[in-house]
Parts: C-alpha cells; structure tokens; sequence
C-alpha cells in the first residue's frame, strides 16, 4: 500500500518593508506619547512662545504693515514642525540605540527603511496635531487672520509636510552622531535654538545682519519660515523678503533637496549600535 504524504506546507511571505512601516507608524505614535516630557514640549512651546511674544510684542508692526504676531506665526509654526521633526526624532533615535532597542529591531530583521518610514509617519501626524493646536490660539487669542483661499492653504500644507519630511530625515541622520544620548540631545537642542534665531522665527529676516542671512539660507528652517509666511502674510507683504517675493519654487526647491540629503545620508551613516558601544 502505498503511503499519501501529506501536501508540503509553504510559508507565508515575509511582510514587506511597507507594511512594516504603517505598522510602526502606530507603533511609534504610541511610544512618542508615552514619553509625557517630550509630549509637552513639542505641543506647548509653540503656544507658550505664542503668548509671551504675543503680550510682549503685540502691539509692534513690522515692515509691510504687518502685526507682529502675525508674523511671529509663521516662524513660531516652523519652529514647532523643527520641533517634532529634527529634535525630536534626533534625540529620539539616540536613546533607542543607547538603550538597545535599535539592536533588538535589527535581530527582528527590521529594514532600516520601514523603521526611517514609521518615524516619517509619526511625525507628519503629530505635526498636524501640533498645528491644530497652535492655529486657534494665534486666531482667537490674538486676531491673526488665517490663510485666505485655498492657493495659500496648500502653500501652508506643501510647506508643512516637506518641511517636516526634511526634519525628520536630518534628525535620523544626527542622531548617528558619536557619544551617549545625552550628548547628541544637548548638540541637537543647541543647534535648534541658534537656527531660530538666524531664521528669522523672533526677528523680521530682513532685519538680521547680511552674515546672518547668507547661513540661515543654508538650512532648511529659514525656507519654512518663509513659506509659511507666504501663507499667513497678505501678498503685498512679499516685497520685505529679501528676493522682493515669497520664492515658491525656490522654497520647495530646497526643501526637497533636503529630503534627498537627508535620505541619502541616513542610509549611509544609520547604525543600529553606537559606535563607540
């Protein structure tokens, strides 16, 4: 009698790094506000910034005719997506790796790609949070108008999303950095309070020294500073940037070199353990 064997069992595939990465953006969404200090930071200093400069300088006018907390809005709005992006993701990351978990994810055979893609995911939805939260305050606490059509709505968002995709991919990148995580958060912050000060957040741009300009222009928060003008600030209000004009093409120009960069450098430098570990 002949013997029926049973039909070959086949494996199901392994997921691909897509599906990884919508899974960790939950993942991550969770471990982001399980961390109550970083919570508070990234939501509140906007807003906390919003209303003491609003008190202090509420009554100021800047050129162009415009209130200053309605010009202060837009750097404080890039500043948070900085924030929640750059900072955040930076600090972040370096403690996951001083910690081990990087290492556990790599025993899991996370590719690092789904893992860059679930940070990119959890920050675009806490960005959005951040503003939702940030715009009502500006509006109701202190008249600023909002964007007027939808022409300057997408502006807001376009600049927004790359603004924050080119945050997260340098924050990644940073957080390669040698040393503990102490010392990568302490570098990160630094570089995150002298950036606002050279891009114009506290300042009207056109008011800082020449030197100033010419190196914020290199990074990407002074693109997002002027972008999210260019969605707040009346047209006419352009004349006071330094090119006579708001520079749209230009702005997503650089941002999305940024992107590229940033991407390009996190797949070269990330590392799973530190360096030194």
């Amino acid at each position: 009698m002949t013997a029926v064997l049973p039909p070959p069992t086949t494996r199901p595939a392994p997921p691909s790094a897509l599906s990884i990465a919508r899974a960790r953006v939950g993942l991550e969404l969770r471990l982001f506000f399980r961390e109550r200090q970083q919570v508070v930071f990234s939501f509140a200093y906007p807003v906390v910034m919003m209303v003491i400069f609003g008190a202090v300088l509420g009554g100021d006018v800047l050129p162009g005719d415009v209130p200053f907390p309605q010009y202060f809005l837009a750097g404080i709005a890039a500043t948070g997506i900085m924030l929640t992006s750059f900072q955040a993701v930076g600090t972040a990351i370096a403690a996951e790796r001083e910690t081990g978990q990087l290492e556990r994810l790599q025993l899991l055979g996370t590719p690092p790609v789904a893992y860059f893609g679930g940070k990119a995911g959890q920050v675009l939805v806490t960005t959005a949070a951040q503003l939702a939260l940030l715009l009502p305050v500006a509006r109701y606490g202190y008249d600023v108008p909002m964007p007027v059509d939808l022409a300057h709505w997408l502006a807001f968002a376009w600049v927004a999303v790359l603004g924050a995709l080119a945050g997260t991919v340098l924050g990644i990148a940073v957080s390669a950095m040698r040393g503990s995580a102490q010392s990568v958060t302490t570098s990160v912050s630094a570089v995150a309070i002298v950036l606002q000060f050279f891009s114009g957040v506290f300042f009207a741009f056109g008011e800082l020294p020449g030197w100033m300009q010419r190196v914020a222009a290199l990074f990407p928060l002074k693109w997002m500073t002027q972008g999210m003008r260019s969605a707040f600030l009346p047209d006419q209000a352009a004349v006071a940037e330094a090119a006579g004009s708001w520079e749209h093409g230009r702005i997503a120009l650089v941002l999305a070199a940024w992107v590229i960069i940033g991407a390009v450098v996190c797949v070269r430098t990330f590392r799973w353990r530190r360096a030194d570990g």
